[in-house]
């Protein structure tokens, strides 16, 4: 997958086509299509039925995806709270940045309904580095009604840890949480 050079990038350079970009002996690391389907069925089990809510719900999702992904530094969620603002949901790793606004990975992946992944947020002018440790970041927009309400948010402390190949499993495994986003949780989000 391109590199995103920059916060300003063209979105459309953003965009996901839904196939594979290399070929598996090529891919960051061969045994993660493998992780992500047995992270997904077993978070299956743990959510559908039995989450009481989203906040549930998205906890457990962090808490899997962080302690079973070993590339995972910091693993979370962002409510969209405005039309250039983010509040910290549940995570894992170090402590987050509790407001995102005005600019930020996060935020762009939220404003344009697309994923978006970084292989070295070093050179970002525009990164919000709420640990300076991060180097690579995913984000994937968690969307309600054609809305998007949360992002997840993935860094890692290496460079170049995530690709395109990383993105429909984690948009499936967010697809986990629609069920909870037609109920009203008592949540700030306002979506985009």
């Amino acid at each position: 997958m391109k590199a995103v050079p920059d916060c300003s990038a063209d979105v459309a350079e953003l965009q996901y086509t839904g196939k594979t970009q290399y070929p598996e002996e090529m891919m960051i690391d061969p045994k993660r299509m493998g992780r992500y389907e047995r992270i997904y069925t077993q978070l299956h089990e743990l959510i559908s039925g039995k989450s009481p809510t989203l906040t549930a719900a998205m906890s457990t999702i962090a808490a899997v995806l962080h302690f079973k992904l070993p590339h995972h530094f910091w693993t979370g969620f962002y409510f969209v709270t405005g039309p250039d603002q983010l509040f910290a949901g549940p995570y894992q790793g170090p402590v987050a940045c509790q407001v995102l606004k005005g600019r930020g990975l996060c935020l762009k992946a939220a404003v344009s309904a697309q994923p978006v992944i970084v292989e070295d947020v070093t050179v970002l002018e525009d990164h919000i580095a709420c640990d300076a440790r991060s180097k690579s970041e995913i984000v994937i927009p968690v969307r309600y009604q054609n809305r998007v309400a949360a992002v997840l948010d993935i860094d890692s402390d290496k460079a170049a840890q995530f690709d395109g190949d990383d993105i429909a499993p984690l948009q499936r495994i967010t697809g986990l949480l629609g069920p909870f986003l037609k109920k009203d949780d008592g949540h700030l989000f306002t979506g985009i």
